[in-house]
């Protein structure tokens, strides 16, 4: 059954990720305002969303677009009254398996309709991820592997004499002199080597493809592409907002179930 967006704006675009609630207010296909909270920590009972999930003068009682990779935070969101989840089975592109996150199939559908088909999505949050798709809207396939900060934590928890190191706000030097300088450049290089290698090999299948980056910590890696002098920084662009693009695209796509929960 088709959804009347109209009925439904504006509302809220929530994506659920490893370690934050990220929101987006949209009157119809405008997106308003964005901004992120901590992860729910109960059920909400009531047909009013919690103030402190919210910015100040927003509504609390508009219908919620949920979007989530963590399963024991859909569970407390399923008793909102005006919930609507999206799944897999919302998403207008081919051959996604499914296993696929459902945070990486928006993300790569919002970024072909908004940059053009065939598309690279790298998206850097809690994991870096690729996602490809190709000029027909198929997924062509990806890569997963710890982000940034989660590969300083982990090198921190698991080594007895290292501490957690600040993210770099410039691009470390390579050969460091000291344990802080090594352990950064280890990491952000060896994240740059291999964004540059799956960039690389993606262009020479497809040489008219977009490339974007989005999620937390895109415009530091931006950051240090720029500080590296790298040309094929040329070849990328910014967007931290794919994700909401693409919830966007599934409802304007009409083909959420017009039910209060929407499941499959």
């Amino acid at each position: 059954m088709n959804i009347d967006i109209s009925n439904s704006s504006p509302y809220f675009a929530l994506v659920v990720g490893n370690s934050r609630l990220h929101w987006g207010y949209f009157k119809k296909d405008k997106l308003q305002t964005t901004w992120d909270t901590p992860h729910l920590s109960k059920p909400i009972t009531t047909n009013k969303l919690p103030k402190h999930l919210l910015l100040p003068q927003l509504p609390d009682d508009l219908p919620v677009y949920l979007t989530s990779v963590v399963l024991s935070q859909t569970q407390l969101w399923e008793t909102y009254p005006k919930i609507k989840i999206i799944t897999q089975a919302h998403i207008p592109l081919q051959k996604l398996y499914p296993t696929l996150g459902i945070d990486r199939a928006l993300a790569v559908l919002g970024a072909g309709r908004t940059y053009g088909f065939p598309c690279l999505v790298i998206d850097a949050g809690t994991a870096l991820t690729f996602t490809g798709v190709d000029g027909d809207q198929a997924l062509v396939g990806g890569a997963i592997l710890p982000g940034l900060r989660l590969q300083f934590k982990s090198l921190a928890n698991n080594t007895a004499a290292l501490s957690e190191e600040v993210l770099p706000i410039s691009l470390p030097i390579l050969w460091g002199t000291t344990t802080s300088e090594a352990i950064q450049s280890g990491i952000v290089h060896a994240i740059l080597a291999g964004i540059k290698t799956f960039i690389k090999d993606w262009l020479k299948k497809f040489s008219d493809s977009s490339v974007i980056l989005t999620g937390g910590d895109s415009q530091q890696i931006i950051t240090y592409i720029k500080d590296d002098n790298d040309d094929f920084l040329d070849d990328l662009k910014q967007d931290s907002n794919l994700i909401f693009w693409g919830t966007r695209e599934v409802l304007f796509s009409c083909i959420i179930s017009n039910c209060a929960k929407a499941k499959t």
